[in-house]
């Protein structure tokens, strides 16, 4: 069974930082794409940065120079770095996993990036 735990969501000021981590298991994650999600209030469910099986990066172009994203094969993790948060991050932000060719996609439970003064 594939599971998906993330951690490092909170509560932070206009300008600082937090770094979010998914540790995946039930399978190696080698073929997957890995990256993350987020969705605020009313809003869509929308891309925030995407780390593919071959080793490129994608990003939003909103979060572009204050997210990055990191991936470790053999551990089967995921980090996402934000630096310089604004209110608009706000949501909560969920780990994906997606095997494109496969059609097999799995999500994390989400956690919540407040940026609040």
């Amino acid at each position: 069974q594939v599971q998906l735990e993330e951690s490092g969501g909170g509560l932070v000021q206009p300008g600082g930082s937090l770094r979010l981590s998914c540790v995946g298991s039930g399978t190696t994650f080698r073929y997957y794409n890995m990256g993350w999600y987020r969705q605020a209030p009313g809003q869509e469910r929308e891309a925030v940065a995407i780390a593919t099986s071959g080793g490129n990066f994608h990003y939003q172009d909103s979060v572009k120079g204050r997210f990055t994203i990191s991936r470790d094969f053999a551990k089967n993790t995921v980090e996402l770095q934000m630096n310089n948060l604004k209110p608009e991050d706000t949501a909560v932000y969920y780990c994906n996993v997606r095997r494109v060719l496969k059609g097999e996609e799995y999500w994390g439970q989400g956690t919540q990036v407040t940026v609040s003064a």
